[in-house]
């Protein structure tokens, strides 16, 4: 698949076709996160129709996540003479066809290999967007490249939950999956007609992404990203049992619940770069505390509407922001080693998805909505300390080398 010739990354002016290209991606990205959350607002009539538990229906997270992790790992190493744009492409139409296998899942094993597939475009996509929009903008106009992307990203987050409910409602959870397939079609002719050719210009090895661990505190920082993702999906991903039997809401207001929290996550995202620009350490650490406090809270008031509403719009507020205080880090953290610090951080969060679904849906099953929530909450406090770690270890690095540098200097 041959594209039109990429002009060199450079401070002039980039057409309006590389542009195109960003939007579809962004494009890309928000079909994609509401094709791998929108399970959350459908468990129970997943679970129903096909004969599941809620824990069992949740799983279909899980496994995404799984498949996720392991393509984010290797997609490099396994495709080293691809052009980027080739397996970009592939990559959407691989989401078309897991929506397509989802929506006429005839059992659970046929729903999980859908589940799998979307896993695999996750993995592939956000492994490879940051290093793609490289390719197709000036350096100087990367962070907005980069902004338009997770646009697409906390746009999906605010409505594919509320919006796979009110699907739901009206044409049943295979329906509502079954819209991703045409959206993904458009989004697979925009990606043709603007994406220029890529070429690989990596060499990558199967191990090139740990080889960053190596480098001081990020370790520590990564560690503080799972515990961050795994406390956060614990709880998320069994909201509407909890709403549903706690909370006692029936399906209108549940889609109502879950746009307010979507609708605070975005306000979230629009103003938490003002506060990472100057707060960045205080901000990781700061963010999962709060979100601890609020899921003991919920536990303590959910059986008040008022309350609940009131809450989930915080969650929503902070959580849906502080994936960008991450990636701010990774950036921070790995300025020399984007692309592998990117698939590494990929990896983690998709884990720790993973991780939370599969644990979260144990306890939900087993012991219950609080068990669920008082996981969570542990979690979040366990990121807050790791983050503190990681924090004042880089003030102390940082200390540390402006007299080396004087040493040195001295010794000139």
């Amino acid at each position: 698949m041959s594209g039109p010739t990429l002009p060199a990354n450079s401070s002039e002016t980039v057409d309006q076709a590389s542009w195109g290209a960003v939007v579809a991606l962004s494009l890309c990205a928000s079909t994609l996160v509401a094709s791998e959350f929108m399970p959350v607002s459908l468990l129970t009539p997943i679970a129903t129709d096909l004969h599941l538990t809620e824990g069992q229906a949740g799983q279909a997270i899980a496994v995404s996540g799984i498949f996720a992790v392991l393509t984010s790992l290797f997609i490099s190493a396994a495709t080293p003479k691809f052009d980027r744009r080739t397996v970009l492409l592939l990559l959407t139409v691989l989401m078309l066809v897991s929506g397509l296998i989802v929506a006429f899942a005839p059992n659970y094993a046929v729903l999980m290999s859908g589940r799998a597939l979307v896993g695999m475009v996750i993995g592939g996509f956000w492994s490879l967007s940051a290093a793609t929009v490289m390719r197709l903008v000036p350096a100087k106009d990367v962070p907005r490249g980069l902004a338009i992307i997770n646009g697409g990203n906390a746009l999906a987050t605010t409505v594919a939950a509320p919006l796979g409910s009110f699907l739901g409602q009206y044409i049943g959870w295979r329906g509502a999956f079954f819209c991703v397939v045409p959206i993904a079609a458009v989004t697979f002719v925009w990606l043709y007609l603007s994406l220029p050719a890529m070429p690989n210009r990596t060499k990558a090895s199967a191990f090139a992404v740990f080889r960053v661990l190596r480098k001081p505190l990020v370790p520590v920082g990564m560690a503080a990203a799972a515990l961050f993702f795994l406390g956060q999906f614990a709880l998320f991903t069994y909201l509407r049992p909890f709403l549903e039997t706690i909370t006692r809401v029936d399906v209108s207001t549940l889609s109502v619940l879950l746009l307010v929290m979507g609708v605070s996550g975005l306000v979230g995202t629009t103003f938490i770069g003002r506060i990472l620009e100057k707060r960045l350490s205080a901000a990781l650490i700061a963010m999962p505390l709060m979100m601890a406090v609020l899921a003991l809270a919920l536990i303590a008031l959910g059986s008040s509407l008022g309350a609940v509403a009131g809450l989930l719009a915080l969650w929503g507020l902070i959580g849906t922001a502080a994936p960008v205080g991450w990636w701010s880090w990774v950036s921070k953290a790995l300025p020399d080693d984007a692309e592998a610090g990117g698939g590494l951080m990929v990896a983690v969060v998709q884990l720790a998805i993973t991780g939370g679904a599969a644990f979260g849906g144990v306890l939900f099953d087993h012991a219950g909505y609080q068990s669920t929530f008082t996981f969570s909450a542990l979690m979040l406090v366990a990121c807050a300390v790791a983050a503190f770690v990681a924090a004042r270890g880089s003030t102390a690095q940082s200390a540390v080398q402006p007299a080396s540098r004087s040493i040195q200097h001295g010794q000139a």
